[in-house]
């Protein structure tokens, strides 16, 4: 039995959520190593999108999930998809976050703090001059290079978890895998710089991975693992964090 398995009880609805989205108690499961609390994204309460095919996002949280895991980097929780009280849905662990880390932040303009990466200039709501920094570390790193390799649309500020233990967590894998290059994400501050090279031999790993692939054959489509195998292998002949591009918007919005 999976530590993810078990009856769910719904505790409530995360509101700020774009499609239904429930935290729940984990209840009747043999396994000790079992979470209490998951967060529950059943397909029936997917809001369609127009770049998205309907009832896909499920899917996609867990083959960003089967990513991560095949990569070593635990970057999303663990994850799964399986039957709940409003259908078949995306399950993952709830992480308890340490609230008084930011990975990424908003602050006065100038040198970014100490720690911290400067991402762009920008007005604040009472419109004063503001910066968006992140994190300068490895942990971070990982996770922007995660984000290209697969397509994330969506890499809000809010979307990565910090823990006590240094770790930061990625969640919100929704919106990944398009076959054309959308990248949306808050982790420019290592634009142009070379991704180390542990990194990319992991990159180059998994894009070789018959078994990974086969796994996500059956939640995407076979130009989305056939793009994702071209992003993998483009990123290791790179080496490098790409510039933000034209076209598409390269920052999500709202950034939090």
């Amino acid at each position: 039995m999976s530590r993810l398995d078990g009856e769910l009880e719904i505790l409530g609805r995360v509101t700020h959520a774009s499609n239904h989205t429930f935290l729940c108690e984990l209840c009747g499961t043999e396994d000790a190593r079992a979470t209490r609390y998951v967060v529950y994204k059943p397909v029936s309460g997917e809001r369609p999108l127009w770049d998205f095919t309907t009832g896909t996002l499920a899917d996609r949280e867990y083959a960003a999930h089967v990513v991560s895991e095949a990569l070593g980097w635990e970057v999303v929780p663990p994850t799964v998809l399986r039957e709940g009280p409003r259908g078949l849905g995306m399950v993952q662990e709830w992480i308890d976050v340490d609230e008084s880390i930011a990975p990424v932040d908003i602050c006065r303009p100038g040198e970014p703090p100490p720690g911290y990466r400067h991402v762009l200039d920008a007005e604040g709501g009472d419109g004063r001059p503001v910066q968006l920094v992140h994190e300068d570390t490895p942990t971070l790193r990982r996770i922007a290079a995660f984000d290209l390799i697969v397509n994330n649309t969506d890499r809000k500020g809010g979307h990565i978890l910090p823990t006590g233990t240094g770790h930061r967590y990625g969640i919100d894998h929704g919106v990944c895998f398009h076959p054309d290059d959308k990248v949306r994400t808050v982790l420019w501050g290592f634009a142009g710089e070379a991704i180390a090279i542990d990194v990319l031999a992991d990159i180059a790993r998994v894009a070789d991975d018959a078994e990974l692939l086969a796994v996500l054959a059956e939640h995407l489509t076979e130009l989305e693992v056939e793009r994702f195998v071209a992003r993998c292998a483009r990123i290791c002949r790179s080496g490098r964090y790409p510039e933000m591009g034209g076209g598409w918007p390269p920052i999500p919005w709202p950034p939090f």
